[in-house]
Order: structure tokens, then sequence, then C-alpha cells
């Protein structure tokens, strides 16, 4: 198989893109086609989670699902160490909408933690802003 072809994937079906090239925006499938008889579909569809994850992200899961999530086997086929393999995983979990979600900032006690001088206004502002 030549580097070409297995970049295609299955059947020699290249990757859809997900994002426009032109302004960086999330593309929507808006058309189905049946290779058999040639029927189409139009409309908007919901994509597939998984088929805009970048090649490297695919591989990263495949790896966790068959070593039935065992970072230390994925650390070991992925050929990176332990927190590199973490780190890969966490930022597939984001990308997934399946991390953690960001602390609330109480936005008073920041308030009153400038004001009681137990933080700096620079502090302050970074904590509201983020």
């Amino acid at each position: 198989m030549s580097e070409q072809s297995a970049r295609r994937g299955h059947h020699g079906l290249h990757p859809a893109p997900s994002t426009c090239p032109v302004c960086a925006q999330r593309l929507e499938v808006t058309r189905l086609g049946c290779p058999g008889c040639g029927t189409e579909l139009a409309g908007f569809f919901q994509q597939c989670q998984f088929c805009a994850l970048s090649a490297e992200d695919r591989e990263t899961l495949n790896v966790f699902l068959a070593s039935r999530g065992n970072l230390r086997e994925v650390e070991k086929h992925l050929g990176v160490s332990y927190p590199t393999a973490r780190q890969r995983f966490t930022r597939l979990l984001d990308k997934l909408g399946l991390g953690e979600p960001a602390p609330q900032v109480d936005r008073e006690q920041v308030l009153a933690d400038v004001a009681s001088g137990r933080i700096t206004p620079e502090e302050a502002q970074r904590l509201l802003s983020s």
C-alpha cells in the first residue's frame, strides 16, 4: 500500500475536511450520496464527533481503546513518555467536549481579595478575564 493510499483510509476515500479552507470555520455536512444507486440527500446533518479529529488524535484514541484504557500501554505503543501520553489523552478529551470544565470564578470573592490585599489588581483582572 502506498503512503498516499494509506492516508486515504478505507476504500481509497479521502478524509473529509472539518474546517473551511477560506475562513477556518467548522464545515457542516450538507450532502450525502449513495455510490450504489446514485441517490443524493441534501440538508444539514450532524457530523460524527470523531471524524473531525486529527490523525494523531485518532491514533491516540484507537490505541487507548485497544489497550482498554491503559495509559502505560498507550505510552509504549506511541513511543512517548507517560506525561506526554496523558497530555495527548487530556487534549483529546477536551476536543471531544469531555474534559473537565474550568472552575467558575466568584467575582465578589475576587474583588474582596483585591480589597483586602490578598491578590493584586493585575491578578484579579487575569482571573476575571479567563
